[in-house]
């Protein structure tokens, strides 16, 4: 019996961990400016993270660690993945690799920060940094 959703997991934290505390470095870099807690800067988080990720060469490195997590669930890319959608995505909770396997699509979260949004007031929502990296697989 096959676990690809554990295998991919374990494959990220057994030997890619240099990347998810890069990812967490990054998004320090994008959060240290901001004069209170949160922002509602949306492009601000998306394009810093993004911008982040690209100067430090991690953004190029994301496609690599999804073609090695989708090897260690024992199946096979359609494709090279390829540092943009719909590989790697740059959301505003951090990165997202997905790639399509046979039992059908494996999406890997690296969740750097929170969305916070208060429906009552009507306020655009807002962005506040994580603490540390929330790693979560799944298959769809």
């Amino acid at each position: 019996m096959s676990y690809p959703v554990r295998d991919a997991r374990r494959r990220i934290q057994d030997e890619h961990a240099a990347i998810v505390d890069g990812i967490d470095h990054c998004a320090t870099q994008v959060a240290d400016p901001w004069d209170t807690a949160r922002t509602t800067d949306r492009d601000a988080v998306v394009d810093g993270l993004r911008g982040a990720l690209e100067a430090t060469g991690l953004l190029e490195q994301l496609p690599l660690v999804l073609a090695d997590v989708v090897d260690a669930t024992g199946y096979e890319l359609r494709a090279q993945p390829v540092a943009a959608p719909p590989y790697v995505v740059v959301t505003s909770r951090g990165p997202v690799l997905r790639a399509t396997i046979d039992p059908g699509r494996l999406v890997v979260r690296f969740d750097v920060f929170d969305v916070v949004r208060d429906r009552e007031t009507g306020q655009l929502p807002a962005y506040r940094r994580r603490n540390g990296v929330r790693l979560s697989v799944s298959l769809e």
